[in-house]
């Protein structure tokens, strides 16, 4: 073997190893798009999500402030009860 051959062996050899290399960057190039592209689509559906869930929030607090509503009415109740009662006891007592 010259010279001249090894050289072209070794050029050809070159080649090959940059059009392997130029292949494998474009699939990592299209895997990369790929998953830049699921990521939006994540995004968007988590966003989605946020927007139909944020009703939920307001309805605990509602419910959370209705049951404070609740025990305040509890508490009328109950004074009222008292009231009654003490209003009676005194109208018995009168003659």
């Amino acid at each position: 073997m010259t010279t001249l051959s090894l050289w072209w062996m070794a050029l050809m050899a070159s080649a090959i190893v940059v059009v392997v290399l130029a292949v494998l960057l474009g699939l990592v190039a299209a895997a990369a798009r790929s998953v830049e592209r699921h990521s939006e689509a994540i995004k968007t559906t988590g966003e989605e999500i946020a927007v139909n869930t944020a009703p939920i929030r307001t309805l605990e607090r509602a419910g959370e402030e209705l049951r404070e509503i609740q025990a305040g009415l509890g508490r009328l109740e109950q004074a009222a009860r008292r009231l009654d009662a003490t209003i009676a006891a005194r109208g018995r007592g009168q003659p």
